[in-house]
Protein backbone atom coordinates (compact mmCIF):
# COMPACT_ATOMS: atom_id res chain seq x y z
CA UNK A 1 0.00 0.00 0.00
CA UNK A 2 1.13 4.07 -0.13
CA UNK A 3 2.49 4.80 2.64
CA UNK A 4 1.90 8.86 4.08
CA UNK A 5 4.32 10.49 2.17
CA UNK A 6 3.09 8.89 -1.56
CA UNK A 7 4.21 11.42 -4.12
CA UNK A 8 6.50 10.31 -6.68
CA UNK A 9 8.21 11.88 -9.27
CA UNK A 10 8.72 10.31 -12.76
CA UNK A 11 11.68 11.61 -14.64
CA UNK A 12 11.57 10.69 -18.50
CA UNK A 13 11.87 12.46 -22.19
CA UNK A 14 9.76 9.83 -23.40
CA UNK A 15 5.88 11.20 -23.12
CA UNK A 16 4.74 8.03 -23.74
CA UNK A 17 6.45 6.62 -20.82
CA UNK A 18 5.56 8.97 -18.44
CA UNK A 19 2.19 8.73 -19.67
CA UNK A 20 2.13 4.54 -18.98
CA UNK A 21 3.84 5.36 -15.73
CA UNK A 22 1.71 8.04 -14.24
CA UNK A 23 -1.20 6.34 -15.12
CA UNK A 24 -0.11 2.57 -13.52
CA UNK A 25 1.26 4.54 -10.11
CA UNK A 26 -2.34 6.50 -9.84
CA UNK A 27 -4.14 3.70 -9.86
CA UNK A 28 -2.17 2.17 -7.39
CA UNK A 29 -3.37 5.75 -5.18
CA UNK A 30 -0.02 7.68 -5.66
CA UNK A 31 0.14 10.67 -6.57
CA UNK A 32 2.50 11.13 -9.99
CA UNK A 33 4.31 14.25 -10.63
CA UNK A 34 6.36 14.51 -13.95
CA UNK A 35 9.28 15.93 -15.79
CA UNK A 36 10.99 15.59 -19.31
CA UNK A 37 14.60 16.39 -17.78
CA UNK A 38 16.61 17.10 -15.48
CA UNK A 39 16.12 20.39 -14.67
CA UNK A 40 12.20 20.64 -14.37
CA UNK A 41 12.84 17.24 -12.36
CA UNK A 42 14.84 19.59 -10.15
CA UNK A 43 12.39 22.14 -10.01
CA UNK A 44 9.46 19.78 -9.26
CA UNK A 45 11.70 17.76 -6.27
CA UNK A 46 12.26 21.14 -4.33
CA UNK A 47 8.34 22.13 -4.45
CA UNK A 48 7.19 19.43 -3.49
CA UNK A 49 7.40 16.28 -0.78
CA UNK A 50 8.58 13.39 -3.17
CA UNK A 51 8.71 9.55 -1.70
CA UNK A 52 10.34 8.19 -4.30
CA UNK A 53 11.91 8.89 -7.80
CA UNK A 54 12.51 7.31 -11.06
CA UNK A 55 14.78 8.43 -13.06
CA UNK A 56 16.08 8.25 -16.41
CA UNK A 57 19.71 8.08 -17.34
CA UNK A 58 19.49 9.64 -20.53
CA UNK A 59 17.67 13.05 -20.18
CA UNK A 60 18.08 16.19 -22.91
CA UNK A 61 19.86 18.68 -20.80
CA UNK A 62 21.65 17.01 -17.57
CA UNK A 63 22.04 13.31 -16.94
CA UNK A 64 20.11 11.39 -14.80
CA UNK A 65 23.20 10.58 -12.70
CA UNK A 66 23.67 14.26 -12.31
CA UNK A 67 20.03 15.15 -10.80
CA UNK A 68 20.84 11.95 -8.54
CA UNK A 69 23.66 13.43 -7.59
CA UNK A 70 22.09 16.68 -6.56
CA UNK A 71 19.35 14.78 -4.71
CA UNK A 72 21.49 12.80 -2.98
CA UNK A 73 23.07 16.33 -0.92
CA UNK A 74 19.98 17.03 0.01
CA UNK A 75 17.95 13.62 0.93
CA UNK A 76 17.76 10.01 1.39
CA UNK A 77 14.57 10.03 -0.78
CA UNK A 78 14.12 6.62 -2.52
CA UNK A 79 15.79 6.77 -6.04
CA UNK A 80 14.87 4.26 -9.08
CA UNK A 81 17.07 4.40 -12.01
CA UNK A 82 15.67 3.40 -15.52
CA UNK A 83 18.38 2.23 -17.97
CA UNK A 84 18.51 1.03 -21.44
CA UNK A 85 20.52 -2.59 -21.40
CA UNK A 86 23.57 -0.81 -23.76
CA UNK A 87 23.80 1.85 -20.27
CA UNK A 88 25.18 -1.32 -17.86
CA UNK A 89 27.90 1.10 -16.81
CA UNK A 90 25.96 3.82 -16.46
CA UNK A 91 23.88 2.07 -14.07
CA UNK A 92 26.07 0.94 -12.06
CA UNK A 93 27.74 4.29 -11.37
CA UNK A 94 23.88 5.37 -10.42
CA UNK A 95 23.81 3.05 -8.02
CA UNK A 96 27.22 3.83 -6.79
CA UNK A 97 26.47 7.87 -6.46
CA UNK A 98 23.04 7.06 -4.13
CA UNK A 99 20.78 5.54 -6.42
CA UNK A 100 18.94 2.48 -4.67
CA UNK A 101 18.03 0.30 -7.49
CA UNK A 102 17.45 0.21 -11.54
CA UNK A 103 15.27 -1.29 -14.10
CA UNK A 104 16.05 -1.91 -17.65
CA UNK A 105 13.75 -0.53 -20.43
CA UNK A 106 12.10 -2.27 -21.54
CA UNK A 107 10.23 -2.92 -18.50
CA UNK A 108 7.28 -4.64 -18.01
CA UNK A 109 4.22 -2.37 -15.73
CA UNK A 110 4.32 -5.12 -13.11
CA UNK A 111 7.87 -5.38 -12.82
CA UNK A 112 7.98 -1.30 -12.17
CA UNK A 113 5.00 -1.74 -9.30
CA UNK A 114 6.77 -4.22 -8.18
CA UNK A 115 9.97 -2.51 -7.44
CA UNK A 116 8.26 0.51 -6.31
CA UNK A 117 6.20 -0.78 -3.81
CA UNK A 118 9.06 -2.73 -2.36
CA UNK A 119 11.15 0.54 -1.94
CA UNK A 120 8.49 2.13 -0.25
CA UNK A 121 7.75 -0.39 2.21
CA UNK A 122 11.52 -0.67 2.76
CA UNK A 123 11.35 3.04 3.31
CA UNK A 124 8.30 3.29 5.61
CA UNK A 125 9.03 3.19 8.94
CA UNK A 126 10.78 6.71 8.71
CA UNK A 127 12.31 9.22 6.87
CA UNK A 128 16.09 8.65 6.42
CA UNK A 129 18.44 11.52 7.23
CA UNK A 130 21.62 12.22 5.35
CA UNK A 131 23.42 11.62 8.36
CA UNK A 132 23.26 10.32 11.77
CA UNK A 133 24.48 13.50 13.39
CA UNK A 134 23.20 17.36 11.62
CA UNK A 135 25.05 20.39 12.75
CA UNK A 136 24.26 23.71 11.97
CA UNK A 137 26.08 27.01 12.50
CA UNK A 138 28.90 25.88 14.56
CA UNK A 139 27.31 23.92 16.89
CA UNK A 140 24.50 26.54 17.97
CA UNK A 141 22.10 23.52 16.54
CA UNK A 142 22.69 19.97 16.77
CA UNK A 143 20.27 17.00 15.94
CA UNK A 144 21.87 13.35 16.73
CA UNK A 145 19.69 10.96 15.17
CA UNK A 146 21.37 7.37 16.68
CA UNK A 147 21.32 9.13 20.62
CA UNK A 148 18.17 10.94 19.95
CA UNK A 149 19.46 13.90 20.82
CA UNK A 150 18.72 17.44 20.22
CA UNK A 151 21.30 20.41 21.48
CA UNK A 152 20.88 23.91 21.43
CA UNK A 153 23.99 25.50 22.13
CA UNK A 154 25.82 22.51 23.91
CA UNK A 155 22.42 21.85 25.72
CA UNK A 156 20.35 19.08 25.30
CA UNK A 157 16.89 20.26 25.23
CA UNK A 158 13.83 18.45 26.20
CA UNK A 159 11.45 18.31 23.28
CA UNK A 160 7.80 16.63 23.24
CA UNK A 161 7.31 13.80 21.20
CA UNK A 162 5.63 16.06 18.58
CA UNK A 163 8.27 18.67 18.82
CA UNK A 164 10.96 16.22 17.70
CA UNK A 165 8.47 14.31 15.03
CA UNK A 166 8.44 18.06 13.35
CA UNK A 167 11.88 18.84 13.83
CA UNK A 168 13.10 15.30 12.65
CA UNK A 169 10.65 15.61 9.22
CA UNK A 170 11.88 18.73 7.96
CA UNK A 171 15.63 18.24 9.26
CA UNK A 172 15.88 14.67 6.78
CA UNK A 173 13.71 16.98 3.82
CA UNK A 174 15.84 19.84 4.22
CA UNK A 175 14.45 22.61 2.15
CA UNK A 176 11.27 20.55 1.47
CA UNK A 177 8.20 22.86 2.25
CA UNK A 178 5.51 20.54 4.46
CA UNK A 179 1.98 21.33 4.22
CA UNK A 180 0.41 22.18 7.89
CA UNK A 181 -1.78 18.63 6.62
CA UNK A 182 1.48 16.49 5.69
CA UNK A 183 2.76 17.04 9.18
CA UNK A 184 -0.29 16.23 11.06
CA UNK A 185 -0.22 13.01 9.18
CA UNK A 186 3.11 12.61 9.94
CA UNK A 187 2.93 13.19 13.89
CA UNK A 188 -1.06 11.80 14.71
CA UNK A 189 -2.75 8.90 13.41
CA UNK A 190 -4.45 8.68 9.82
CA UNK A 191 -7.65 8.89 11.65
CA UNK A 192 -7.41 11.24 13.84
CA UNK A 193 -9.25 14.62 13.43
CA UNK A 194 -7.14 17.60 13.52
CA UNK A 195 -6.66 21.19 12.40
CA UNK A 196 -4.31 23.55 11.10
CA UNK A 197 -3.79 25.19 14.73
CA UNK A 198 -2.46 22.55 16.32
CA UNK A 199 0.43 22.11 13.73
CA UNK A 200 0.93 26.07 14.04
CA UNK A 201 1.46 25.49 18.04
CA UNK A 202 3.78 22.83 17.80
CA UNK A 203 5.77 24.73 15.57
CA UNK A 204 5.59 28.00 18.09
CA UNK A 205 7.21 25.51 21.18
CA UNK A 206 9.45 24.76 19.09
CA UNK A 207 10.72 27.27 17.62
CA UNK A 208 11.05 28.91 21.14
CA UNK A 209 13.28 26.03 21.93
CA UNK A 210 15.45 25.98 19.45
CA UNK A 211 15.44 29.66 17.88
CA UNK A 212 17.99 32.93 19.47
CA UNK A 213 14.86 35.11 18.20
CA UNK A 214 11.23 33.90 17.39
CA UNK A 215 10.18 36.53 15.26
CA UNK A 216 13.12 36.17 13.16
CA UNK A 217 13.23 32.09 13.24
CA UNK A 218 16.80 30.58 11.10
CA UNK A 219 15.64 26.85 11.71
CA UNK A 220 12.07 26.90 10.73
CA UNK A 221 10.75 28.56 8.67
CA UNK A 222 7.51 29.68 7.85
CA UNK A 223 6.37 29.38 3.44
CA UNK A 224 3.34 31.88 3.48
CA UNK A 225 0.44 29.87 2.04
CA UNK A 226 2.22 26.54 1.99
CA UNK A 227 3.47 25.68 4.70
CA UNK A 228 6.89 25.04 6.65
CA UNK A 229 10.58 23.99 5.98
CA UNK A 230 14.10 24.02 7.46
CA UNK A 231 16.15 26.66 7.14
CA UNK A 232 19.16 25.21 8.47
CA UNK A 233 22.70 25.86 6.23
Amino acid sequence: MPQTLKNILAVDDEPKILEVVTSLLESKGYKVFTAENGRKALDVFEKNNIALVLLDLMLPDISGEEVCAVIRKKSRVPIIMLTAKSEEISHLNGLTIGADDYITKPFSLKVLAAHVEAILRRTADDLVPLTVKNSWRDGDLVVDFEKNMVLKKGTELSLTLSEHKILSALVKYPGKVFTREELITLIFDDDFDSFDRVIDNHIKNLRQKIEDDTKNPVYVLTIRGLGYKFGGD
